[in-house]
C-alpha cells in the first residue's frame, strides 16, 4: 500500500475559471481533452488559449505548486500531437487509442496510457495488459470499457478487477468517480491517484464546488 499522497487529476476542463479552482484546491494533474468528436473537444487554438488564460491567472494566484499538464489525444497524427503539446506547453500526453511501441516513440513528452477494462476483466489478466506498459516507465490510467466512448463517461468498472493493480505506482482510478464515491474506491483500492470528469460537472458544465468538494474528499479518505 503506497503511502504518499494520492494524485488528483481533474479532467476535460474547457476553461480557465475551472482549470485554476482545480489547481488552487490541489489537483496534481489537468486534462484537457483534443480527441476528436468527443462532447468535451477543444481545438487546437482554443485548448492552447484557455491554457494560457489559465496559466495567466495562476501567476496572479501566487500558486507555488502547480499541477501538470495533461492532453487527451486518440490516433491522432503524432506530429499533430506534438504541435500542440508544444504549444500548449503541456507536459504528459494521455493517449486513448491503441497507440503501440512505434507509435509512442515519436512523441516528445511522457505517456500516460489509458487501459480500459472491460466486464468480467479479473486481476490476472489487467495485469497482463498493466505490467509491460508501467515497466517502460509510462503511467496508466484504468477505466471503464465503453463501446460509445474513449473516456469520460461517468460509467464504473467493476473495482475489484483493479485489486493490488490500482495500487501500483503511476496506476490511476476512472471511471464513475465523484465527491460521494471517491472515498470508498480508494478505501478499496488505495489507488496511486484518481481522475474525475463527469463526477464533477452539474448539467455537463464543470463546477467549482464539486471539483472542490472531490479534491477534499481524496484528500481525506
Amino acid at each position: 500500500m503506497l503511502t504518499e499522497p494520492i494524485q488528483i487529476k481533474i479532467c476535460g476542463l474547457r476553461n480557465a475559471e475551472a482549470s485554476l479552482v482545480a489547481a488552487n484546491a490541489g489537483a496534481n494533474f489537468l486534462g484537457f481533452n483534443f480527441v476528436e468528436g468527443v462532447r468535451r473537444q477543444l481545438q487546437p487554438d482554443e485548448g492552447t488559449q484557455i491554457i494560457a488564460e489559465y496559466r495567466a491567472g495562476l501567476q496572479k494566484s501566487g500558486n507555488a505548486n502547480p499541477p501538470s499538464l495533461v492532453g487527451l489525444f486518440m490516433n491522432q497524427d503524432p506530429d499533430f500531437v506534438n504541435e500542440i503539446a508544444r504549444k500548449a506547453g503541456l507536459d504528459y500526453l494521455q493517449l486513448c487509442g491503441d497507440e503501440d511501441a512505434e507509435y509512442i516513440s515519436k512523441v516528445e513528452l511522457p505517456i500516460i496510457k489509458m487501459v480500459r477494462v472491460k466486464d468480467g476483466t479479473i486481476p490476472a489478466e489487467l495485469d497482463q495488459i498493466v505490467s509491460p506498459i508501467l515497466n517502460v516507465n509510462h503511467s496508466i490510467i484504468l477505466d471503464v470499457f465503453d463501446k460509445k466512448t474513449p473516456g469520460g463517461s461517468g460509467k464504473s468498472f467493476d473495482w475489484s478487477a483493479a485489486e493490488g493493480i490500482a495500487n501500483r505506482e503511476n496506476v490511476m482510478l476512472a471511471g464513475g468517480l465523484n465527491p460521494e464515491n471517491v472515498q470508498s474506491a480508494i478505501a478499496k483500492l488505495s489507488p496511486w491517484g484518481v481522475d474525475v470528469a463527469s463526477g464533477v460537472e452539474t448539467d455537463g458544465i464543470k463546477d467549482p464546488e464539486r471539483i472542490k468538494a472531490f479534491i477534499q474528499a481524496a484528500r481525506s479518505a
